[in-house]
């Protein structure tokens, strides 16, 4: 069985004392390949040399929306210099909109919207973050698509919308990333979203080191390897089979971010 974590930031300082081992148990745990994501592009030697360092880490590079007070008048360029610079390089983001921990909306779009054309012109999907912004990037998104005419492709990751709101993004053409929130008991509209969501457009992941899936909720750090737990919940969810899951979301993985196993 393999399981792919299609978003990890191992370049933190919480995982510096002992990566070596967190890899032993990310492998342990059938996790065949990492997709790791950038805050801020300053961030992208640390994150290259991880991926150098584990063959089966992939990355992004793009800036967090509660990160747009560094975005300046070469950001966009940087990234798109950073993102043609090597080929490991499979996501532009993490971008999107966060309300919820900001109000900012004005720049956070700016920085959005340039970091959907990078995407766009490189024909790399996007990492979105979406926290309390549903609407704001489902419109963001489709004006983007009728004003340009290009369909921009991605991901909405560690989602934690409603049903009608994760169908707004199926309708867009994006996958849907579980975290470890599904696996929370009280979660149940993100319950519901991961039954709805189509096979073919079902990602997980763990966002570590944040979100430790029940049943590590009571440790600080997330790691790679929990994220067989939120495919057992999915699993579950789904009335499917482990197996089933990790096929489908490994499939699905490689087929959105280019890789090959």
């Amino acid at each position: 069985m393999q399981l792919i974590d299609t978003h990890v930031h191992l370049n933190f300082d919480t995982f510096q004392p002992d990566i070596a081992a967190v890899r032993w148990r990310w492998q342990a745990a059938g996790v065949v390949h990492l997709v790791h994501s950038c805050v801020e592009p300053s961030e992208f030697s640390s994150i290259r040399t991880l991926a150098y360092q584990f063959p089966e880490l992939s990355f992004a590079v793009g800036l967090h929306p509660l990160d747009v007070d560094k975005w300046h008048s070469n950001t966009a360029t940087e990234i798109k210099t950073l993102a043609s610079s090597d080929g490991k390089v499979v996501a532009i983001g993490e971008t999107g909109m966060d309300l919820y921990k900001a109000d900012n909306y004005a720049q956070q779009r700016i920085a959005f919207e340039a970091q959907l054309a990078i995407a766009c012109e490189l024909n790399l999907p996007v990492i979105i973050h979406c926290r309390d912004a549903a609407p704001q990037v489902r419109e963001i998104l489709q004006k983007w698509q009728q004003s340009t005419g290009k369909t921009v492709k991605g991901v909405m990751h560690c989602w934690g919308g409603t049903p009608e709101e994760t169908q707004w993004f199926l309708d867009l053409g994006f996958y849907i990333s579980f975290s470890g929130t599904v696996t929370f008991k009280n979660a149940k509209s993100i319950h519901a979203s991961a039954v709805m969501v189509s096979g073919d457009r079902l990602l997980i992941e763990t966002d570590c080191p944040f979100l430790s899936p029940t049943p590590k909720r009571g440790e600080k750090r997330n790691e790679p390897a929990y994220v067989r737990h939120v495919a057992e919940q999915v699993a579950r969810l789904r009335g499917e089979t482990l197996e089933t899951i990790a096929a489908q979301t490994t499939q699905n993985a490689c087929e959105l971010f280019g890789l090959a196993l």
